[in-house]
């Protein structure tokens, strides 16, 4: 079994969706009690107990400083008497707010212990809180429409939430599986149902014979060992004059007045179809690389590391030099525009389903290794495009040549036996 979530869009009347706005802000600010709840029983068990996170003498603490998931799930029939506009929200919905609480807790901790940056939970504002979740069937119910088909052909139905109202639902993917729980997100001024579904096992495809070996880079997006290319969309560099504008224009607005808010929404819908259309983009050309090829070869980058800043220059005289500042700006947005990592998970991810094996290799030297006689060259600058090998005279295309590398070391990992970086099959 696993697990797929499907998401559509939300199409609720006016009264609707202000019941939706209410019921996510009452959803955050009591994760934000809850939070502060800790914090304060921490703080005097802390007072009273100098080790109260001691394993030993935490079991003998009880009473008010003991204060836990099912500590704080008790006192929500509390919090229902005294505020009213709790009662208009369905019980499992609240519960799930004290178990995301939890979750944050629980993460908190396990970090502390593997020793990595731990990362407090937070309170949360508006603009940070953007989902509620039904963790069950209870609560919600899917229902045909009188016209179940539009003119082409995508499913309508209702979604009818309990002292929410009824929204409607259009199913451009079919739903399948077992529903586990639907989640409300708010994205922008836009609403999303998401259901979680548990899913059989998807049937493999037939077994393809071809094999190959991806390098993604800045001027194309992808060059294949086969010696195509996947052009690079730059989605983000073409609406940076309109971003520049609706930004120039959210500045100038008033804070706090509805016109900044109508701006603030348009910079967030600009940004929106930006990201809407890379992800477009990058499922379908996974999608095509995953249905014609059996062994997948990527490299094994690590994009924060290639997108970090460079480090500063200075003199004898502590005074500071040019270091690329500028230069090395503009090449981490684009990377960060072509979006590697997203496309590496979705082919990982796609590959999982469809029977194929993703091999993830180390990029060292990709570039300077001649793929044909495998001797090493001088190192080349961005600049290079062709790659000119000194010692066998073989003309090539720079990325070409690195993807060309990249399908050999995934064969050579396969043939020797040798555990790869990262084997998706």
């Amino acid at each position: 079994m696993r697990i797929t979530a499907y998401k559509y869009r939300i199409y609720a009347n006016k009264a609707t969706t202000e019941k939706l706005y209410r019921v996510l802000d009452r959803c955050r600010e009591l994760y934000n009690a809850g939070l502060q709840e800790r914090r304060d029983a921490y703080e005097m068990g802390i007072k009273r107990h100098p080790n109260y996170y001691d394993d030993e003498q935490r079991k003998q603490l009880t009473g008010e400083h003991a204060i836990g998931y099912y500590e704080q799930k008790r006192e929500l029939a509390g919090i229902k008497e005294e505020r009213p506009e709790y009662q208009d929200i369905a019980s499992h919905v609240l519960q799930d707010v004290i178990l995301r609480l939890k979750r944050a807790f629980d993460g908190f901790f396990r970090r502390v212990q593997n020793g990595e940056k731990p990362g407090y939970p937070r309170f949360q504002g508006h603009n940070r809180y953007n989902s509620f979740t039904y963790p069950d069937r209870a609560g919600w119910k899917l229902e045909a429409r009188e016209r179940p088909t539009d003119k082409k052909g995508v499913v309508k139905v209702n979604l009818h939430l309990s002292k929410l109202g009824t929204v409607k639902l259009h199913l451009h993917r079919d739903l399948s599986g077992t529903i586990k729980t639907l989640t409300i997100k708010r994205e922008g001024e836009y609403w999303y149902a998401v259901f979680t579904c548990e899913v059989g096992k998807p049937e493999a495809l037939p077994v393809s014979h071809e094999d190959v070996g991806i390098d993604l880079g800045v001027t194309h997006f992808a060059a294949l060992s086969t010696g195509e290319f996947i052009e690079n969309q730059r989605y983000y560099r073409r609406a940076e004059r309109r971003l520049k504008k609706l930004q120039k224009a959210l500045s100038r607005k008033k804070r706090g007045s509805h016109r900044r808010k109508k701006a603030v929404q348009a910079v967030a819908k600009a940004h929106r179809k930006i990201r809407n259309q890379r992800a477009d983009f990058l499922h379908k050309e996974s999608h095509k690389l995953v249905n014609q090829y059996q062994v997948i070869a990527l490299e094994d980058l690590r994009v924060k590391n290639l997108t970090k800043a460079p480090a500063p220059k200075q003199d004898e005289n502590e005074q500071y030099l040019p270091n690329g500042a500028s230069a090395k700006a503009g090449l981490n947005k684009s990377i960060l525009d072509a979006g590697w990592s997203t496309f590496t998970e979705m082919v990982s991810v796609k590959a999982a389903s469809a029977g194929r094996m993703v091999i993830l290799v180390d990029p060292c030297k990709t570039s300077q290794v001649c793929s044909q006689c495998h001797r090493e060259g001088p190192h080349k600058d961005l600049t290079e495009r062709v790659h000119s090998c000194m010692h066998c005279g073989v003309v090539l295309d720079r990325d070409t040549n690195a993807a060309i590398n990249i399908l050999q070391s995934a064969h050579k990992q396969l043939s020797v036996g040798t555990r790869p970086t990262r084997v998706t099959a």
